[in-house]
């Protein structure tokens, strides 16, 4: 059996004084799309803050594991070293630096890190071409500020198209559905369905199933009160559509 990409061990998570995370057990092979539903405060975001080693999340018991190696120690940029991608919720504007500089000292900071040579402006010049290419990003886009003046779906796009060029081995995404309209959100959808590949696996945090007709996950898992409480095929996201939360609530009270 091989060893899982993403393997979360009773992990327990306190932000600012107050326990949000009670016991997580959580296994994403290598190559499979996992989705996690639940409603607001049950602890969703707070798992992929925690997984991604965000400032003021404290793991006070468990285990994070990318590709069988611990993860709990490391630092948020060791983590995406390693391999590890976060999509943000709501991805912030950071004026007077472009889009293309940005993404130029992503990768380079990552292949830094990994002892790999930086990559030469016709090499970056050529990747981000074929990459958005394939996401159906306009390269006009990509010559403004990071994120500033985009729209909701212009930012998921950016995103997407950096996981694109990180290659990342897991990606998280959280809610990357939130304030887009149905077109962007196909749009951000065939991005992330074109970077599904055997040796990378992703996590899907939302709120919705209409996300779900998109990105169709391999397993879905309910989140009530800081913990997984049901797990099983896509169908559960459609239990879920149905009948809501409060049934999984009783579950994790």
């Amino acid at each position: 059996m091989s060893t899982p990409m993403l393997e979360i061990r009773n992990l327990h998570v306190r932000v600012e004084d107050k326990t949000i995370l009670k016991g997580v057990d959580l296994v994403v092979p290598k190559g499979e799309v996992h989705a996690i539903m639940g409603r607001n405060g049950s602890g969703k975001s707070t798992l992929s803050y925690a997984i991604a080693g965000r400032d003021g999340y404290e793991i006070t018991d468990g285990d994070i594991l990318l590709d069988g190696q611990s993860i709990v120690e490391m630092e948020a940029d060791e983590r995406a070293s390693a391999g590890l991608f976060l999509a943000f919720q709501y991805p912030i504007e950071i004026p007077g630096v472009a889009t293309m500089t940005f993404l130029k000292a992503a990768m380079n900071a990552q292949r830094k890190s990994r002892g790999e040579e930086e990559m030469k402006t016709p090499e970056f010049m050529k990747a981000v071409r074929a990459a958005a290419g394939d996401l159906s990003i306009e390269t006009d886009m990509l010559k403004r500020a990071l994120n500033v003046g985009f729209s909701g779906g212009e930012k998921k796009r950016a995103e997407v198209l950096q996981m694109a060029l990180l290659a990342p081995k897991m990606c998280i995404l959280d809610e990357t559905d939130s304030g887009l309209d149905i077109d962007a959100l196909k749009v951000v959808s065939q991005g992330v369905n074109h970077l599904r590949a055997p040796k990378r696996s992703m996590l899907v945090i939302t709120h919705y199933q209409r996300l779900l007709n998109h990105i169709v996950p391999d397993r879905v898992h309910v989140f009530s009160d800081g913990r997984i409480v049901k797990s099983g095929g896509k169908e559960l996201a459609l239990e879920l559509e149905a009948e809501g939360y409060s049934a999984f609530d009783e579950a994790a009270a």
